[in-house]
């Protein structure tokens, strides 16, 4: 029983970029590994830019300066 967790910043992808990514996902774990797409589990997470961070910044910081 696969669980897979997906974790984006909250910028935008949309419900069908989503549900192309549970796709995909599943696809390739039955694939890949042979896995039950019927007990294979696909959570997306998204966070806000403000809580994710990279070497001490926020994405927030880091998009304002162009990084």
């Amino acid at each position: 029983m696969p669980y897979v967790n997906i974790k984006i910043t909250r910028e935008g992808a949309t419900a069908e970029q989503k549900r192309e990514l549970i796709r995909g996902v599943t696809r390739l774990l039955q694939d890949v590994l042979g896995k039950n797409p019927q007990t294979t589990f696909v959570i997306i997470e998204e966070v806000d830019t403000d809580n994710w961070g990279i070497a001490g910044e926020t994405v927030t910081e880091r998009r304002r300066q162009g990084k």
